[in-house]
């Protein structure tokens, strides 16, 4: 296999000293080179890095935020999940459901006071259904990364996926702070479109509950740039620098919950039924 440099690893700073029962090596987690899935997933990040532009972006904030797509319940978009096997993780080849079981009860054992943050477990991933709506895997899934500055060298694949993303030859997208200015906070910064952004965008035109650190979780918790590796933080203000220990935090039970191990989920149900209907209840709009 031709070797191709990925950059910093951008989860060591995170592996916990002992993972949650799945039996897995931490060094098998986040490993883009020696995978069956390599091919897969690289195909998946250079798609992304040439067609994520500013311009696109911003088409797709216009296409989605309105949420005029669907309706439906929260447990029936979880259960949407089964259809779908994220093509950009080395982590995982089985439906995404299972993970989002995986990640809330691995929150749940270490958390079991924090109902909100064991619900952000479940369906962080959500936003991944536009994938079955007709959206191409790599506007959905995968490390995000800000649009309308300088590409950072943390971006995996960064050196051989942005050749021919047109804002990679635009001068004037090419400084640190490129669009935006200095600690204007990530709230007015554009990132790569995937379901992160759009689950976010779900929970504010549905007005749930859930709180300020939870939506960080849903909105960032794929920006591996910031939240582990410290690139952007020239972007960020002070509510955002609050808000890192919350994403780091969660960053842990996303990562090194994935396992083979699968839950059972139709067990688990009932409990987290109980969390969405307090936190995003009834029918949404997506």
């Amino acid at each position: 296999m031709r070797v191709i440099n990925l950059g910093p690893d951008p989860s060591l700073a995170y592996r916990p000293e002992e993972l949650p029962n799945n039996g897995k090596d931490i060094s098998d987690f986040r490993n883009f080179e020696n995978r069956d899935l390599f091919q897969c997933v690289f195909n998946t990040y250079r798609l992304m890095h040439t067609h994520q532009t500013l311009d696109f972006v911003r088409k797709k904030h216009a296409e989605w935020a309105g949420c005029t797509h669907a309706q439906m319940t929260m447990m029936e978009s979880i259960d949407s999940l089964d259809q779908l096997v994220d093509e950009s993780d080395p982590d995982v080849d089985f439906p995404n459901s299972f993970h989002a079981f995986q990640t809330a009860e691995g929150i749940r054992r270490q958390h079991p006071d924090k109902e909100w943050f064991q619900l952000v477990g479940l369906i962080h991933d959500v936003g991944k259904i536009m994938a079955l709506w007709g959206e191409p895997q790599w506007a959905v899934v995968g490390d995000t990364f800000p649009v309308g500055c300088r590409f950072q060298n943390s971006i995996v694949f960064r050196d051989t996926t942005f050749t021919e993303n047109p804002d990679n030859k635009d001068e004037t997208l090419n400084t640190e702070c490129g669009i935006y200015e200095a600690h204007c906070g990530l709230d007015n910064v554009l990132m790569s479109w995937g379901h992160d952004e759009y689950l976010y965008q779900v929970m504010k035109f549905n007005k749930c509950p859930i709180p300020e650190e939870g939506l960080y979780m849903i909105r960032f918790h794929s920006f591996y740039p910031w939240h582990t590796h410290e690139n952007y933080t020239h972007l960020c203000n002070d509510k955002d620098v609050q808000m890192l220990p919350w994403v780091k935090e969660f960053n842990k039970f996303d990562l090194y919950t994935k396992s083979t191990d699968l839950p059972d989920v139709e067990q688990l149900k009932p409990y987290y039924q109980s969390l969405i209907d307090k936190y995003c209840p009834g029918v949404l709009h997506w």
